[in-house]
């Protein structure tokens, strides 16, 4: 996950967590990068807010690409009660997770909140550049000026949007876009009126 998206989702845990807890209820955390590296059990109160708050703004993701589909399968045996679940990722993982994400939002009510970057789907003409993918640290060369080369890396990131919506809409989970440029409570309120819609809509 790039800086910048780790940044967002610090925000948006903060706010969320306030809310939350704020109104009495109990929370607790999965804190995932290639794995899950630390689990908080669900409590309330002001400390657990301050635990949450700081294991996530400390966290520094382990080496290695995110197996997204383990975490997923581990959280489902993890929380026993039905909950309300944020998956907070980029849902940039190692294939097969969807199959988790099912099970999953079969026995709680799971919100996917997906972390984007505007740069992961469109590149703007900035000639030569290198980028370092994030999860494996791979880096290439490319030419950004290259007019069949952006439109190359845009289908590719149009058929990943498509295949994430489409896995998204499988699993039955409501999805919260939020992206680098974002404003963070605007996307809590935009949340808002998604649970209303959702319990709106008939079983």
């Amino acid at each position: 996950m790039s800086v910048s998206k780790h940044a967002v989702m610090v925000e948006f845990t903060t706010l969320l967590c306030r809310l939350l807890l704020g109104r009495g209820n109990r929370a607790g955390a999965m804190i995932f990068s290639g794995r899950i590296d630390r689990l908080i059990p669900a409590n309330g109160g002001r400390r657990q807010l301050l635990l949450i708050l700081n294991e996530v703004a400390n966290h520094r993701p382990s080496p290695g690409s995110t197996d997204l589909k383990q975490v997923l399968k581990e959280a489902a045996g993890a929380i026993r009660r039905r909950s309300l679940v944020f998956v907070v990722s980029d849902f940039i993982s190692t294939p097969g997770w969807e199959e988790s994400l099912t099970p999953l939002a079969m026995r709680h009510d799971v919100v996917a909140v997906r972390l984007t970057d505007p740069l992961e789907t469109r590149l703007p003409d900035l000639g030569f550049l290198t980028f370092q993918d994030a999860e494996s640290g791979e880096q290439m060369f490319v030419d950004t000026h290259a007019r069949d080369f952006r439109k190359r890396f845009a289908a590719a990131a149009d058929a990943r949007e498509n295949a994430l919506r489409a896995a998204f809409e499988r699993a039955g989970v409501d999805v919260l876009e939020l992206a680098t440029e974002d404003d963070v409570v605007d996307a809590l309120m935009r949340f808002s009126e998604m649970r209303k819609q959702s319990l709106r809509r008939p079983a």
